[in-house]
């Protein structure tokens, strides 16, 4: 971690934090997901500044030390690619590679589709592009097919699931996310929704120490969990505003990187789409999808080196 530089950066309206290491080379944009900050790239930071590379990596609006409205309608996939142009054009650049993990891939992929012109190329951890449906709305597709107590159906009253987090505490919901390897869809039960014994608790994995979960607990406590799961209450309102997007292909060179224990890669009709010719079919310039075995959800932490290796290897195509 040695040598990353943290400020403050105005975009869009708020104050976003970022971090960053190496002034010169193109640009690596590193978006994180939910419930993640900045700090999920500590691997990735160091490494590729050191290949020559300018790594800056955000927390996004709702994280962190970034700003957090409080409304859910100001999380809109507007609002946060909007913080990202304005984020680049801070930088100076034209043009920056992008790599996203769970929601932060999410984003990427409606940055490509609304501003392809200032991406590179694009690494997709986990989260494969998601066709927009012209009649079903996704909390209602989602609802549908995998009843209430999925995990995006769970977060859409606000200030409910904050409670049951608040009931089991930070620090021990954090850890249980962080090292459940159940395969998908993700559920959270009406009673105790995460799984958590009093008296037990799950053994961090190797690759998240102690002073990690500090670091992302402290930060959670300060911030709370509202603005991350603002993005899911306003997944319908995206899908309003995406219409005219209805259809249209991503045409950025793109990698997917996943692993085989992957949440979302097990979840129903996922494997089909990402192997049967739908998601190349939707992203033209995809490159063949990259299956690591063993690995679950957190692949950019849990299989650090190797991704990166992945990563780096299909960055210098470009």
């Amino acid at each position: 971690m040695e040598g990353i530089e943290h400020r403050i950066v105005s975009v869009n309206g708020i104050n976003m934090h970022v971090a960053e290491k190496g002034q010169k080379g193109p640009v690596v944009l590193f978006l994180h997901g939910f419930p993640e900050l900045w700090y999920t790239w500590r691997r990735q930071i160091p490494a590729f500044a050191a290949l020559g590379y300018r790594a800056v990596a955000p927390d996004l609006r709702g994280y962190g030390e970034s700003d957090a409205p409080a409304d859910a309608d100001r999380y809109t996939c507007l609002h946060v690619v909007g913080d990202l142009v304005a984020l680049l054009d801070s930088l100076g650049a034209d043009q920056a590679f992008v790599v996203g993990h769970d929601w932060g891939a999410l984003i990427a992929w409606y940055l490509c589709q609304f501003r392809p012109d200032r991406v590179r190329a694009f690494v997709s951890l986990t989260v494969p592009f998601r066709p927009r449906h012209p009649k079903m709305r996704p909390i209602e597709t989602v609802r549908a097919a995998f009843g209430e107590e999925y995990y995006m159906c769970r977060f859409q009253k606000p200030g409910e699931i904050e409670a049951e987090i608040a009931m089991y505490g930070t620090a021990q919901v954090l850890k249980k996310i962080l090292t459940d390897r159940k395969p998908g869809p993700p559920c959270l039960p009406k009673e105790n929704p995460f799984g958590i014994t009093p008296d037990a608790s799950p053994t961090l994995p190797f690759w998240f120490a102690e002073d990690d979960l500090k670091y992302y607990t402290d930060k959670f406590e300060q911030k709370g969990f509202t603005g991350g799961l603002n993005y899911y209450r306003a997944l319908d309102l995206n899908w309003e505003l995406t219409a005219p997007w209805t259809g249209a292909q991503v045409k950025v060179p793109v990698k997917f990187i996943v692993g085989d224990l992957d949440m979302i890669y097990t979840t129903p009709g996922m494997k089909e789409y990402v192997h049967g010719g739908g998601f190349k079919n939707d992203v033209p310039l995809l490159e063949e999808p990259v299956v690591l075995e063993g690995a679950a959800h957190f692949i950019n932490q849990e299989r650090a080196e190797e991704v990166n290796a992945l990563i780096h290897d299909f960055m210098k195509k470009f």
